[in-house]
């Protein structure tokens, strides 16, 4: 099976939060890496996300977290919807 890595870089106006982070993180640009198989049987080329790692930097240590994608997606969302809010 043929799998590859995408690496991206998302970006949070506001603190944020997900399973598996401990407490806030704080808002920012955050490099995303996401794994994805290819998905067999059918006529077009398609992938299927596998894993998402997050980098979190804490001083001058960087740890890569594995968090749940759609959580992720959803956050992103939230931000981008809360920075578009009126105040």
């Amino acid at each position: 099976m043929f799998t590859r890595t995408k690496t991206r870089t998302v970006h949070f106006d506001r603190p944020f939060a997900l399973f598996g982070l401990e407490g806030l993180q704080p808002a920012g640009d955050y490099q995303v890496q996401d794994d994805e198989e290819q998905i067999t049987g059918i006529s077009w080329l398609a992938y299927k996300r596998t894993a998402t790692v997050i980098e979190i930097r804490a001083g001058l240590t960087t740890s890569r977290i594995a968090v749940d994608g759609d959580e992720l997606e959803a956050a992103m969302a939230r931000d981008q919807a809360d920075a578009n809010a009126p105040h």
